[in-house]
């Protein structure tokens, strides 16, 4: 067997605590008054609305307006695209065009304290910023807005001398427009001229030639178009170019379906579960089921950052009943992958062979194993999140809550199958062979072998 370094198990094991810590109770220090926040821990993460509840509103247009069914479509493009880049899954987002409404019904923020929905539903309900930029970067010079886009719309035509017809979005600009665009296409032939809807790039055509029409297509060569993104990116466009801006027709609180302590249930139910996985792992497995334990701590924390957003420049995930579902099942496939491997050397300790031999036989013949079931769960996962995602591809046929809900199954299922791979498999197959060079640990007896004669 090769040998791993005997300090590899502590600084291995160090790292994992450290996580550990972090990912739970987060790191944040005090500026006067102020809270500064460096490391998102668990009071980060964002909770559905099943657990902390939320808000529901009613929008409508402003000042009267009688909107097209095409606009209408535009304004629940905008509200699905800031909920997503919030990493707000567990929303719901119903359209009315007959009546002109948009009812969303949406979690709280991880740091509202005061729930006043009013306040939450403001940035839902303030104008989008399209905003046509030099380049791919944000900081790209500003040649124009969606105040210049007079409309965007999905058509199916041949384009750029492409001999198959082809989805593309066809754009008409005001006469104010029209100039500002012509200048820009002048200046950027061959190079690209992104589209930004608020902080988020949703389109990044290259320029071919100049415009000087007043009219512009954006086709994809190398990614051609489908019917449906073409539909949805000429929506976000016209979102942003909407010639009225939103009012609130209704709003109000929605209380958590478990009830108000459910949330604390579950956390001395995880703390308890985790003693109990400690006892069992080490009373049945011994030193290899220590071991499998704290690597079982780092798949953990891996799933906790996952939804924590753990570092600050990335959002907090809407963790749901569901979602916790997802994670304590993956934390099963962890347990079990573990059971595994200590019983495959157990039992080729059993045979009387050298302790090193029968922890590379007992790791090397269980991996093949633990493989196997990951990867189908991986694969169920992914396909839970293409379906059921922030698109709500099904949502027509199971409901916009439904759809939410299996993608924070599907996400936290496949995050901590992941971290098992990483922690599960690796961090302790690697711990297990260092802290197997120490000599005091080195009697078979503490990897379940038969005493020593």
């Amino acid at each position: 067997m090769k040998r791993v370094g005997k300090p590899v198990f502590f600084i291995v094991f160090a790292v994992i605590l450290l996580l550990t810590y972090t990912s739970v109770f987060g790191v944040y220090s005090e500026n006067g008054d102020l809270t500064v926040t460096h490391i998102k821990g668990i009071n980060d993460i964002r909770w559905g609305i099943d657990i902390n509840g939320g808000v529901e509103a009613v929008f409508a247009p402003a000042d009267g307006i009688d909107a097209t069914e095409e606009q209408m479509q535009s304004v629940k493009a905008i509200i699905d695209l800031r909920l997503v880049n919030q990493n707000v899954t567990d929303y719901e987002l119903y359209p009315d065009y007959t009546n002109d409404r948009i009812t969303v019904r949406f979690p709280w923020k991880s740091d509202e304290e005061n729930y006043d929905p009013g306040e939450a539903i403001k940035e839902l309900a303030s104008t989008a910023q399209l905003v046509f930029r030099e380049g791919t970067e944000q900081t790209g010079t500003e040649l124009l807005t969606g105040k210049e886009v007079k409309s965007a719309s999905a058509k199916y035509m041949q384009a750029n001398g492409s001999q198959k017809a082809q989805y593309i979005i066809d754009l008409e600009f005001t006469d104010e427009g029209k100039k500002k665009f012509a200048d820009a296409t002048k200046n950027n032939i061959g190079k690209q001229i992104s589209i930004w809807m608020d902080d988020t790039m949703i389109s990044a055509p290259k320029v071919n030639e100049a415009i000087t029409d007043g009219n512009a297509m954006i086709s994809s060569n190398d990614n051609p178009f489908t019917a449906e993104s073409a539909t949805e990116l000429a929506n976000k466009i016209n979102a942003g170019a909407l010639p009225f801006s939103l009012k609130v027709e209704s709003y109000g609180t929605i209380s958590p379906s478990l009830g108000t302590y459910a949330l604390q249930a579950m956390g001395i139910a995880a703390v308890a579960a985790l003693c109990f996985i400690f006892l069992f792992m080490c009373i049945v497995y011994r030193l290899p089921g220590f071991v499998a334990f704290i690597a079982l701590l780092g798949q953990l924390s891996l799933s906790i950052m996952a939804v924590s957003g753990y570092f600050t420049v990335f959002p907090s995930f809407t963790m749901t009943i569901p979602g916790i579902a997802g994670m304590i099942l993956s934390i099963g496939m962890g347990v079990d992958a573990n059971i595994i491997t200590a019983e495959r050397i157990k039992d080729e300790l059993w045979t009387g062979k050298t302790l090193d031999g029968c922890i590379q036989n007992g790791t090397k013949g269980s991996l093949s194993a633990i493989i196997d079931g990951n990867i189908t769960i991986i694969i169920v996962a992914v396909i839970l999140i293409l379906v059921f995602g922030p698109a709500n591809i099904f949502s027509a046929l199971f409901g916009v809550s439904t759809t939410g809900l299996i993608y924070a199954f599907g996400y936290t299922l496949l995050v901590g199958v992941i971290s098992n791979f990483i922690m599960g498999v690796w961090a302790s197959r690697t711990m297990l062979r260092s802290v197997s060079g120490l000599k005091f640990l080195r009697n078979k007896r503490l990897y379940g072998g038969k005493k020593k004669s």
